[in-house]
């Protein structure tokens, strides 16, 4: 019998093909941060190709944002491996990840050269409001369909309010979600209501792919991942920048929790300060490239990497494309191991009832978190300036200063948020028309 994807899809009905080419599109327009592209991969894998439930995506999205590294990369993972098992999870991981790597290698080879990559940058300007729009759209989709009462919205609320206003740790607010949804399993468990939709759903825990074949995988992408620094370090001693950036990227890929930007201020003063890799102000400019390319902000760490073999002594092209291929491999490959080996626990507890009410009140909170981010992708495409209030526990609260909003990119927002929620015209159509005119406002006649 063939492996149930999602109600009225079977695996073998989902074609490696057909899954490549969902993954390119997902890699190809994944801007906008991991809300962008959370939002993306919702509305294709769950709202287009039907390929999985509301529920499903849910729980796997819980599971991702308890894990360090880069979340959205994860849950194509996951999708993938929902979908076609191992390889399917191989297939949608790397497609999300490979063009952003190639355009950041791109991007970062002609920064080298000539220090100018404006004009590279100015088609990206509309593409930001565009995802903004889709973003602001997911999560008015995404709230009506997982809070699905006043607890849920409490803990979305205050979610947000300890994030936003009070900076506070990413962990902690997921931990504390959990906490609450455990508690009150215990409380009223007769009457809790799980994850899972219905019966038809129940089955799925019997036809996923065996824990057996997802945890050799896990074994062998855990070797994979930590060959090539080994090698590096054997063949090239431990003081070459190529086993450095290894050493460093594969470091940071254990403690990366609450995503790219709780740990660039320990990246900066790493390859900064310590390494001297590069610059401070080049550092701004890979964060602002990272940030207007496709795929996660982390591809950030692809652009320290290739200026780590770059600026090297008897470095150059050769070198840097060494070190960013080092750093994106210590990047994304533990997300591979994390899926592969904690996927399978994660289907079984799907059909635990205090599981289910700890990932349904976890659910409930990245709402918040999306909302957070939203909101902070929002303050800095719409407004060209910003003021900062300190708040207590030394956490920075950002407003817009209101003279300062960007006519342009409000007339494109509205523009694209008109396109999305009330016309539905495909998102690809939608992109590229908001990047021409981001353009035209940047090279006005």
């Amino acid at each position: 019998m063939s492996k149930t994807v999602s109600e009225g899809v079977r695996q073998q009905d989902v074609s490696y093909g057909a899954l490549a080419r969902a993954g390119l599109k997902v890699g190809l327009l994944s801007f906008g941060g991991p809300a962008g592209q959370i939002a993306l991969m919702h509305r294709i894998f769950v709202e287009e190709k039907k390929w999985i439930d509301e529920a499903r995506y849910l729980s796997a999205l819980d599971y991702c944002m308890l894990l360090p590294g880069p979340e959205a990369q994860q849950l194509a993972v996951y999708v993938g491996w929902i979908v076609r098992g191992v390889w399917g999870g191989v297939i949608a991981g790397l497609l999300f990840v490979a063009p952003g790597a190639l355009v950041i290698f791109a991007l970062a080879w002609g920064y080298a050269l000539y220090g100018e990559v404006a004009a590279v940058s100015a088609m990206f300007v509309g593409v930001k409001a565009a995802v903004l729009a889709i973003v602001m759209s997911a999560v008015l989709k995404i709230g009506k369909r997982a809070l699905k009462g006043r607890a849920d919205m409490l803990i979305a609320g205050a979610a947000f309010v300890a994030l936003f206003f009070f900076g506070a740790p990413f962990p902690a607010v997921i931990l504390t979600a959990a906490l609450l949804g455990v508690i009150s399993a215990l409380r009223a468990s007769a009457n809790i209501r799980p994850v899972v939709g219905d019966a038809k759903q129940a089955s799925l825990a019997a036809d996923r792919p065996s824990v057996e074949g997802a945890l050799r995988a896990a074994f062998v992408w855990g070797a994979m991942w930590l060959a090539p620094v080994v090698m590096a370090t054997g063949i090239l001693g431990r003081d070459h920048v190529v086993t450095r950036v290894g050493w460093l990227f594969s470091h940071l890929a254990v403690v990366t929790f609450g995503g790219a930007y709780a740990v660039l201020s320990y990246l900066r003063e790493q390859a900064v300060d310590v390494e001297q890799w590069l610059a401070a102000p080049q550092m701004i400019d890979g964060l602002g490239l990272a940030e207007t390319t496709p795929g996660p902000l982390v591809l950030v760490n692809q652009f320290v990497g290739f200026f780590a073999g770059w600026n090297a002594p008897a470095g150059g092209v050769w070198l840097a494309a060494v070190c960013a291929l080092m750093a994106s491999w210590c990047t994304f490959a533990p997300s591979f191991l994390w899926i592969f080996a904690g996927a399978p626990l994660l289907e079984g507890l799907r059909q635990n009832r205090i599981a289910a009410s700890a990932l349904r009140a976890i659910t409930a909170a990245v709402l918040g978190v999306i909302l957070n981010l939203a909101i902070w992708f929002g303050l800095n495409i719409l407004f060209r300036q910003a003021m900062v209030a300190p708040m207590p526990g030394g956490h920075d609260l950002a407003f817009p200063v209101l003279t300062s909003a960007d006519p342009l990119a409000w007339v494109i927002f509205g523009v694209a948020a008109l396109m999305l929620q009330r016309f539905k015209i495909n998102m690809i159509i939608v992109i590229a028309l908001c990047a021409c005119l981001g353009s035209a406002g940047v090279f006005p006649k």
